[in-house]
């Protein structure tokens, strides 16, 4: 038998240059429109026209831009009042960003287990509860919701504040309703690689509580409440005017690039069937935006270095679950404590779905997927 003759391709993982090539006049003219007036940092109509129609497509009275991400968790945290002392219950299989704001403000992360889907494991987070836990932070992995009501429901019975962090599911929805309107605060990225994507670190948080906004909208410009008057100590966290403006532009595309995304990760579901590679399935009651489309696979890094040898781009998010970084020692943790966690980062393996894949190139991933077990 003749062997099977390996086909070469050149399949990104993302494909930011095909972005620019379809949006460039828009974003010449956004670009030129803000240099031209030279107004970069601070409030603006850029800002406040943004913030508003963030707070609208999410389902929350207010949205607040921020910097990052990252300080999106920290800032919420902080106005949240968790300190020294203060225990946090989080997954392990984040971003290292999700814990390190927490260690930051002095407090403590508290690490439970994981659902197959990825997902923290509500039943872990209730036995995790202590005198000292203030607060939920669920991780809404690869654009996919927590059992958000679960939680809520712990929550409230236990009198906690519930952060979501929401960096990975714009526009995700659970039971109807969307990603960041769940807890008390809702935090989001809109890093390049993010769904919805400004052309650098930018980030904001959800929320319906009107006087938080507030502290927030000063802490994020030195806790200034004008030019002469400092209210509190705050920060350098506020986005930049530029990537306020393309983010509204690109609010408009969300929908179409939400739906190719849902598009492809349905095409690999259907054609990814074998015993060695497990697909967490979608639920009636979630919308999944698929920020990341994450399979489960025997001999991971081996499949990943064919897929590469023959031009298949991949990720790992994440291989090493943070209880287990050099960074978390001083907490305590061991290799074990976590099984699911850890046995996820051993088999985790992100297949490209950007919106600029055909559904010959999924195909085409899916098919050198079987391929390298056999099929």
């Amino acid at each position: 038998m003749r062997a099977r003759a390996v086909p070469r391709y050149d399949i990104p993982y993302v494909n930011l240059p095909a972005q620019a090539d379809e949006q460039m006049p828009e974003l010449a003219a956004i670009f030129e429109k803000v240099v031209r007036r030279g107004s970069f940092v601070g409030a603006g109509a850029e800002i406040e026209r943004l913030e508003a129609r963030l707070a609208e497509y999410c389902g929350t009275r207010e949205a607040v831009a921020l910097n990052s991400g990252t300080d999106a968790l920290f800032l919420a945290l902080k106005v949240a009042g968790i300190g020294p002392g203060d225990e946090v219950i989080t997954p392990p299989n984040s971003f290292v960003a999700s814990t390190a704001v927490i260690v930051h403000l002095g407090a403590r992360p508290v690490f439970v287990d994981v659902l197959a889907d990825q997902n923290i494991d509500p039943a872990a987070v209730e036995r995790a509860i202590t005198s000292r836990t203030r607060a939920i932070m669920p991780v809404h992995l690869t654009g996919r919701v927590c059992r958000m009501d679960r939680i809520m429901d712990i929550a409230e019975r236990h009198d906690l504040i519930v952060i979501e962090d929401a960096a990975q599911s714009i526009g995700s929805m659970f039971q109807g309703r969307k990603s960041g309107s769940f807890g008390h605060f809702g935090c989001f990225s809109a890093h390049p690689l993010k769904n919805l994507n400004a052309m650098g670190d930018a980030g904001f948080v959800t929320t319906n509580d009107t006087v938080a906004a507030a502290r927030m909208r000063r802490l994020r410009t030195h806790g200034m409440a004008d030019r002469e008057t400092v209210d509190e100590w705050g920060f350098v966290s506020r986005m930049d005017v530029l990537h306020a403006a393309i983010l509204d532009y690109r609010l408009d595309k969300l929908p179409d690039v939400i739906a190719k995304r849902r598009e492809n990760a349905a095409l690999y579901q259907r054609l990814l069937k074998h015993e060695k590679i497990f697909v967490p399935p979608c639920r009636q009651d979630e919308f999944n935006t698929f920020h990341t489309f994450v399979i489960q696979a025997e001999r991971r890094d081996d499949l990943q270095r064919h897929l590469r040898s023959i031009g298949i781009k991949t990720a790992i998010h994440y291989p090493l679950p943070i209880h287990l970084q050099p960074a978390a020692a001083s907490l305590g943790y061991r290799k074990g404590d976590f099984p699911a966690t850890e046995s996820q980062a051993d088999r985790i393996l992100t297949l490209p779905v950007n919106q600029y894949m055909s559904a010959q190139d999924v195909e085409a991933v899916a098919g050198e997927v079987l391929a390298f077990y056999g099929v």
